[in-house]
């Protein structure tokens, strides 16, 4: 499984936005279901497939892990991530 991961921090304001080149699934995990998501086993996330950017996602204050993929579509997708706030 072909993923790009980038490893931020947010606190209580924060919001992380994604720019993406192209459509892509954005999925922002904790560490446990980070790890879970490799190995393909049941994770939850917050975020989903977004065809327009930039991407704006809010979470709670933490360490967070941001995936983007095309979810087994082929191609290649690039992705700039920065925390907000």
């Amino acid at each position: 499984m072909n993923f790009l991961d980038y490893k931020v921090s947010t606190g209580p304001n924060s919001v992380i936005e994604v720019t993406l080149s192209i459509a892509a699934n954005v999925l922002v995990m904790d560490e446990s279901n980070f790890q879970s998501f490799r190995t393909g086993g049941t994770h939850r996330y917050h975020g989903g497939y977004y065809t327009q950017s930039p991407v704006i996602i809010r979470v709670p204050s933490g360490q967070w892990h941001v995936v983007v993929n095309l979810g087994g579509r082929t191609g290649t997708v690039s992705a700039g991530v920065r925390v907000l706030g």
